[in-house]
């Protein structure tokens, strides 16, 4: 099933167009904020989308921890079915393990605890988890005793969704993307989703999720119909209710909209509910406007993006002013959506500086890195790209080095490489830190268990 949101328009929508071209100023003019791609929707249908260049919309995108709000998908599904109870115990579900867990708090820690992030640990488990166990996270989390009763304190804690994947994968005798494949991907026609697996074959849960951004709109346009999509019931009505309130409060979090309490793998916001991952990727849902923004990017100040939505986006909607002369301007205005290349000059007609190598009327890097070798085409004043890399370079530093930029167009990831032009010696450095892989493997992962082109 192919299933694709129907286009309209900002003013047929009820939404100012130009709010939503401030909110686009903004995302471009705000420092530690860049976005790759985004999707507006009201009532099931697409107010604005674009991406940057060069981003793709039909391309994956890493998730990092927005993939957590697609692992309790699986788990509410798994609920509806009668495979999962909520107010089970965790160890119920590991019963090798009874006789190891003695701590009577971690043998008290139910599904739902770990959905809400309040397994009664203080802070972060996921390295004290695999220095107790390497090769089985689930057994370390359960051999670290909470600090506080379960259900009683909040932590983002990874081990937390890692443990609701292995449930899903031991109540379903699969994989998680084969629990969700019939159930959940192909009912909303996410028809390329891939996830990362660790070293034993299994899904992260917490991270590693690729998905376009289509597949993120359809995620939370999920929720805002209360589980319900084409007819098909796909989630419990109870199971949105709770996933969507909080469940445990947070008021200790830094960032306004990361202390309004947290759900079943759901942030609670100033405005509705989002799911969201590292560097700003973003599934923000505010069900009383029946609307849904989904986001990808490489921005280190989320709460910059959030606080563009709400400061231009939510004053546009059912907006007085809306009217159908400024959906032409924005048409204009995303139509024209990039990222800028590499400034500087234009490189002189040399064969060779050092790893960038002339290929014909273009270049090519050829760089050794950490974790084997890349191979990027690359454009001067302009982004080449080549399946998973775009490059793009100039001389700069009047002449003493050359900059090129390597994007890694299925993630978050920019890194920058540094020639100088009299030694072609190199110089590779993130402009932020992958935080899983290396440079070759920042890429959709290839499901290996399966031989097909859905996960690895």
């Amino acid at each position: 099933m192919t299933t694709t949101f129907p286009r309209s328009s900002p003013s047929a929508l009820g939404i100012d167009a130009r709010g939503v071209a401030a909110f686009l100023d903004a995302l471009e003019s705000t420092p530690d904020v860049e976005a790759h791609s985004f999707l507006l929707l009201r009532h099931g249908r697409v107010a604005a989308e674009g991406t940057w260049d060069p981003y793709r919309a039909e391309s994956v995108h890493l998730l990092y921890s927005l993939s957590k709000s697609f692992t309790a998908a699986g788990v509410g599904i798994a609920v509806r079915e009668g495979l999962v109870d909520l107010d089970a115990t965790v160890l119920s579900y590991f019963p090798e393990l009874d006789a190891e867990v003695t701590d009577e708090r971690s043998r008290r820690i139910l599904v739902r605890h770990v959905l809400a992030m309040a397994s009664g640990h203080r802070e972060e488990t996921l390295e004290r988890a695999r220095a107790v166990d390497p090769t089985n996270i689930v057994r370390g989390f359960l051999l670290l005793p909470p600090d506080e009763e379960p259900g009683s304190v909040f932590a983002y804690n990874q081990p937390c969704t890692y443990t609701l994947a292995e449930i899903v994968r031991r109540v379903s005798g699969g994989s998680l993307v084969e629990w969700l494949r019939p159930r959940l991907l192909d009912p909303l026609g996410i028809t390329d989703l891939a996830w990362k697996r660790d070293d034993q074959g299994n899904e992260l849960g917490f991270s590693g999720c690729y998905a376009p951004v289509d597949a993120v709109a359809k995620l939370g346009q999920l929720y805002v119909q209360r589980g319900v999509w084409e007819g098909q019931r796909i989630l419990d009505e109870d199971w949105v209710e709770a996933a969507t309130r909080v469940q445990v409060e947070n008021p200790d979090e830094e960032n306004p909209d990361w202390s309004q309490g947290y759900g079943f793998q759901f942030w609670m916001a100033r405005h509705g509910f989002r799911g969201d991952g590292a560097y700003g990727q973003f599934c923000v849902v505010l069900p009383d406007l029946d609307l849904v923004l989904a986001l990808t990017g490489q921005s280190v100040d989320m709460q910059a993006v959030l606080d563009a939505a709400w400061d231009h986006l939510l004053p546009a909607v059912d907006a007085a002013s809306a009217d159908a002369s400024a959906d032409v301007a924005l048409e204009a205005r995303i139509a024209a959506l990039g990222l800028p290349p590499v400034a500087g000059e234009r490189l002189p007609d040399a064969g060779a500086y050092g790893p960038l190598l002339r290929d014909g009327s273009s270049w090519r890097l050829e760089l050794d890195v950490e974790d084997g070798h890349l191979s990027v085409p690359v454009a001067e004043g302009a982004w080449a790209v080549e399946g998973p890399l775009a490059g793009s370079a100039a001389l700069v530093d009047d002449g003493a080095a050359v900059l090129v930029d390597v994007r890694f167009v299925e993630t978050p990831h920019l890194a920058h490489v540094r020639i100088a032009t009299d030694t072609g010696d190199a110089a590779f450095g993130w402009e932020t830190v992958p935080l899983h892989d290396g440079p070759t493997t920042l890429r959709r992962p290839v499901d290996r268990r399966a031989g097909s082109g859905h996960r690895g």
